[in-house]
């Protein structure tokens, strides 16, 4: 068995289009297959001004209390405030060294480590477990620094794990995916997305052709960084072959609808 640890850089996930991410799958996900998830931590800032007000504070701490439920370690970071020479008010709320401690301390006892961050700070990080004989995953959403995903195991963007951040709107059977192979002189590629199995993460593919996909770019299906939304529909042509349709191009925390539909 792969003993498993989970350390979430919280902020950083929250302000880089991790919003509503689901810890609960999260941790389902570092249980699958020949993995046991001992450690989860979520490391959150918390400014205890803000915390004054009663209506703030029962809704942070409800939210703290659903972390918690899902099997996290919540450590709180307070928020410090700042007046600089010239008057001007910063705020300060870095849990990174706490990370980076409790990463390290607990290592020892530890097969696999996923990181959720986007953060470069912790390339040393992630070196520092490898050397201790650890294998590194990072999972991040937007402003992944490159270097980071480079000196990592394996990384994966958030956005293509199943259930791990919610669809806006009406969603039923919509998938997230990346192309792959795209011709663009021809106009057709695949998708490459993701299902949840029993031992983790299966990826799979799906044909897309640019006319169901009118009002885009062509470019944007040669970057294999760009993530859409889709959902699959049968071929008219072959029953037994699905194809995606109905794609979105997810910037951010923004989905950038693209017309047409397969079939």
């Amino acid at each position: 068995m792969l003993k498993t640890g989970i350390y979430v850089d919280a902020e950083n996930i929250r302000i880089c289009g991790g919003y509503g991410m689901r810890y609960d799958v999260l941790a389902d996900l570092a249980n699958r297959g020949d993995s046991v998830l001992l450690r989860a931590n979520s490391y959150l800032a918390e400014d205890r001004e803000r915390t004054k007000d009663v209506e703030y504070r029962q809704k942070l701490y409800r939210y703290h209390d659903v972390i918690r439920q899902c099997g996290f370690k919540v450590i709180k970071k307070f928020v410090k405030h700042f007046v600089d020479d010239e008057g001007v008010l910063t705020t300060k709320a870095n849990a990174d060294m706490d990370l980076a401690i409790d990463a390290l301390l607990q290592a020892r006892n530890l097969d696999r480590i996923i990181l959720l961050t986007g953060d470069g700070d912790f390339i040393r990080l992630v070196l520092s477990l490898q050397n201790m004989g650890c294998r590194v995953e990072v999972i991040g959403f937007n402003n992944v620094s490159s270097q980071l995903k480079e000196a990592a195991d394996c990384y994966l963007s958030g956005y293509l794990i199943p259930g791990l951040l919610p669809f806006s709107g009406s969603s039923s059977g919509r998938l997230r995916g990346f192309p792959i192979n795209y011709n663009i002189e021809r106009g057709f590629g695949f998708m490459r997305y993701y299902s949840l199995e029993d031992y983790g993460l299966k990826a799979e593919s799906a044909f897309f052709h640019c006319s169901k996909a009118v009002d885009i770019d062509d470019a944007l299906f040669l970057d294999s960084s760009n993530i859409f939304e889709f959902s699959l529909f049968e071929n008219s042509q072959d029953s037994q072959r699905t194809e995606a349709g109905d794609i979105s191009h997810v910037v951010g925390d923004r989905i950038e609808h693209v017309s047409g539909r397969a079939g």
